[in-house]
């Protein structure tokens, strides 16, 4: 069992070091809003840091999920960031997701350091987290990303070394433009269908086992026809992802330009006051025949 440090306890980040502290590994938390750490250890056990680096200096992993480029930097290479205070040989995982621009530029930190880093964003979102069945896609050295599926198995269903560093938040991008594009065509299949005056619930039975057939569909089918929109993932935090793979589409030349459409789009959600519906309100802006 290891001494790990977890940074960030949002719903993704409580959930995955729950899992670690249930798999037995000595725990020290921190978060910037200190009552939610508390929280947490109360439940979970372990010990609260009042920063990253009180968190990291005796640990032997240190694992992060933040929210922002901004986010990752303070809690590495700030003041009193983690990388300040860890141990030459020390491990450092980011489950961020991230521009693989900063996930590039700390691997190059931590390798002057004489630190590991793994970039390693998450899909499969809040359920995946509190089950225990998350998919990691890690950019990142061999013995680096080796080391890391030791302790990731705790939390997650499937670990794949996508590449060096930066591939990892590459990959995530690549998910996230398979997701806006999925979404989208599942918005304007429902409301084709209402405007048919279909059985919603009969269509769904003839096609959710087809070709067409995605976890989209299966998953917010029925929420997206009864206009809820209160589950998982922000439209918010997709803005976030899609402008990373825009950003670096301009950087390595690839043309994404129904993922750019979306993206407005989704600016268009937020207009409407749903920045923190989830992504199948994409819906909301097609109008209803």
């Amino acid at each position: 069992m290891a001494h790990i440090a977890f940074i960030g306890l949002g719903v993704m980040g409580g959930p995955i070091a729950g899992h670690l502290a249930r798999a037995g590994h000595r725990m020290t938390v921190y978060n910037r809003s200190i009552g939610k750490a508390k929280s947490w250890a109360e439940t979970y056990g372990g010990t609260v840091a009042v920063s990253p680096a009180k968190a990291a200096e005796h640990a032997d992993i240190v694992i992060s999920c933040v929210g922002t480029d901004d986010d990752l930097s303070q809690v590495t290479l700030g003041r009193d960031g983690a990388f300040r205070a860890m141990k030459p040989g020390g491990l450092y995982i980011d489950h961020t997701t991230v521009s693989a621009r900063i996930a590039r530029q700390l691997y190059v930190e931590g390798e002057s350091r004489g630190l590991y880093f793994v970039d390693a964003p998450v899909t499969g979102g809040q359920a995946g987290a509190e089950k225990g069945s998350l998919s990691v896609m890690c950019g990142g050295s061999q013995p680096a990303v080796d080391a890391a599926k030791i302790v990731m198995q705790a939390y997650a269903a499937r670990i794949v070394h996508v590449g060096k560093a930066g591939a990892g938040q590459t990959a995530k991008m690549v998910n996230q433009i398979c997701i806006g594009g999925v979404v989208q065509g599942l918005a304007e299949a429902l409301r084709f269908a209402q405007a048919a005056e279909l059985n919603l619930d009969k269509v769904f039975e003839a096609i959710s086992g087809g070709a067409a057939q995605s976890w989209q569909m299966d998953n917010y089918w029925k929420t997206m026809a009864a206009d809820n929109f209160d589950f998982g993932f922000a439209v918010d935090w997709m803005r976030k992802d899609l402008g990373l793979a825009l950003e670096e589409a301009r950087a390595n030349g690839a043309t994404l330009p129904v993922t750019a459409l979306i993206d407005q789009f989704f600016a268009d959600v937020q207009a409407m006051g749903g920045h923190r519906q989830d992504t199948s309100a994409l819906v909301r802006r097609i109008t209803r025949a």
